[in-house]
């Protein structure tokens, strides 16, 4: 790639082939968008990206795209959109493939700039105040829907650190239990206070609310009830937009305050570590909490507003319901439930495994995959449906965490054994990228993991971290499943491609260019997924005694 020259990506290709389109249909032009961008192997076979006939009747005014569209789109040359081999009609609409050589040879000689982790603006921070860890005396206290929110939290706060942005947990844990519970997650969360809450910030707080005239302290049944606080008269006097119609009297109690105590606490001391850099608080709650934690929102506001950092931002987890379970589930169970039916599936497949003592280590990180993927591939505000009958659990299927960590693993020895065999002169010195010959690159499965895996990489993790902070609004959304569909479609392209070339026994003149493609997308997609924490060092040497 020339210097100066934009990367190539999904997203200015497809803004590039809509304009051109777009220009055809001239003012007359209707709908959004139309293009969209190939993954499935069956697809790849013919095209890269596809404009359905549908939506080009529909853009069209007389329902017919021009004639010389194909000529016009084949010839784009536009920032960040690769060579454009044909376009042509076909009955599913028009068609776009890409010179495939040409994408290989300059994504491959500047791959840096496409598996490097984007990196967040500076001068930055976020507070991620996980509401649903609050006030929890025990593991027993957290529902399926807690769960939800600490995975979701957690996720964002990796992700985000990863990409350079400054990150602080709230609220610290005080429970030991929970904090081990979570660790077999491989969750790390702050464990305790570094001090308690202060008392003399509960008390400030309470005389601020004695001198809020939107404050009441008549006695109630309640015990722990500071006092009353009308919140409808807080929007109208604050003219603040976004909160439910609904708010209205908010029995604030001490749990609240030391909610917002804690909060306070982490805000000023970021602002006294950092003093001028920006500040956001984003608050993930479950749908269950998230009508009180706007009340929070507001005591916050009102009894502390020197410490409120910047704005707030309420990120929305929805609910999580189970089938095939006879009961209501706990977290506890759960889990207990998941480690059982991995250990049972992984004896189906590989025997006895009581004598094996890595396999207590590789039983659990597989069981906490699972669990990460099952809640974490949809968006979070959709709901989640757990299935909990034993099938649902398996280390073949496709779309689970067991299956993105088996091919991790395979990744992992296979370079292992490429390293063991370099060191004992089996393999030749491998040659530089700009020597390597890319047109004899023809087996679908590479295209699949330069298409699915390294050309869009940026942006998926780019999706992912790009909080709408600056956004007017109160309640912001996440892109938190990009990460676990991009490993999913990653893993299944990997498999495919493994299970029909022996890469290693081939490994000479095309097969060159695929272990260069392999050896520099999986650093880069293990570096920079939090997942990364799973591949254990027993887990890579036990795959290497496995028949797959």
């Amino acid at each position: 790639m020339e210097t100066g020259e934009s990367p190539w990506s999904v997203s200015a290709t497809l803004q590039a082939l809509n304009g051109a389109l777009r220009g055809e249909a001239g003012d007359g032009a209707r709908g959004g968008p139309v293009w969209f961008k190939e993954s499935s192997t069956r697809s790849l076979r013919s095209r890269d990206f596809l404009a359905p006939q549908a939506a080009l009747r529909a853009m069209f005014t007389d329902g017919q795209v021009p004639s010389g569209i194909a000529e016009s789109v084949v010839s784009l040359k536009s920032p960040g959109v690769p060579p454009i081999k044909s376009c042509q009609k076909s009955t599913f609409g028009l068609t776009v493939q890409l010179e495939r050589p040409a994408v290989f040879e300059q994504i491959l000689n500047a791959i840096p700039t496409y598996t490097k982790p984007p990196q967040a603006a500076s001068g930055h921070s976020i507070l991620l105040n996980c509401v649903s860890l609050h006030g929890r005396k025990d593991l027993n206290s957290l529902s399926l829907s807690h769960l939800r929110t600490i995975l979701v939290t957690d996720h964002l706060a990796s992700m985000l650190q990863a990409q350079g942005v400054d990150v602080h947990l709230v609220p610290a844990l005080p429970d030991e239990e929970i904090h081990q519970f979570l660790r077999q997650l491989r969750v790390e969360w702050p464990l305790v206070l570094e001090t308690p809450p202060n008392l003399e910030d509960v008390l400030a707080m309470k005389e601020a609310l004695h001198q809020c005239p939107h404050a009441t302290f008549a006695p109630t049944d309640q015990e722990e009830v500071v006092c009353k606080l009308h919140l409808k008269k807080v929007l109208e006097e604050k003219h603040l937009e976004g909160y439910d119609p609904n708010l209205d009297v908010f029995l604030v109690t001490e749990e609240k305050l030391c909610h917002v105590a804690e909060l306070q606490r982490v805000a000023l001391q970021c602002m006294v570590v950092s003093p001028g850099r920006s500040y956001s608080v984003v608050h993930v709650v479950s749908h269950e909490e998230a009508f009180q934690q706007q009340k929070v929102d507001l005591l916050w506001r009102l009894v502390a507003p020197q410490a409120l950092p910047g704005p707030q931002k309420h990120l929305i987890c929805g609910p999580v319901k189970t089938i095939h379970s006879s009961s209501p589930l706990s977290v506890p169970h759960y889990f207990q439930l998941r480690h059982s039916q991995m250990h049972e599936a992984s004896v189906l497949k590989y025997g006895d495994l009581s004598q094996d003592d890595t396999w207590t280590e590789i039983v659990n990180v597989l069981t906490a995959a699972a669990i990460r993927f099952e809640i974490l591939s949809m968006s979070h505000q959709s709901q989640v449906l757990l299935d909990m009958e034993e099938a649902s659990i398996s280390t073949k299927g496709t779309k689970s965490g067991a299956f993105v960590m088996y091919n991790c693993a395979r990744l992992a020895t296979l370079f292992e054994t490429y390293k063991r065999a370099k060191e004992q002169g089996l393999y030749p010195a491998f040659p530089p990228p700009s020597e390597l010959n890319y047109i004899s690159l023809k087996e679908e499965g590479e295209w699949l993991l330069l298409f699915n895996g390294i050309l869009p990489f940026q942006e998926i993790l780019n999706r992912v971290i790009q909080l709408p902070i600056a956004d007017g609004r109160l309640m912001i959304t996440a892109s938190t499943e990009a990460v676990c569909k991009f490993l999913i479609q990653l893993s299944m392209d990997f498999s495919s491609y493994y299970n029909r070339v022996h890469i290693l026994g081939m490994l000479e003149g095309p097969r060159y260019c695929t272990w260069l493609l392999l050896s520099l997308l999986t650093p880069s997609v293990k570096g920079t997924c939090y997942f990364s924490c799973f591949i254990r060092r027993q887990m890579s040497c036990w795959c290497c005694t496995q028949d797959w």
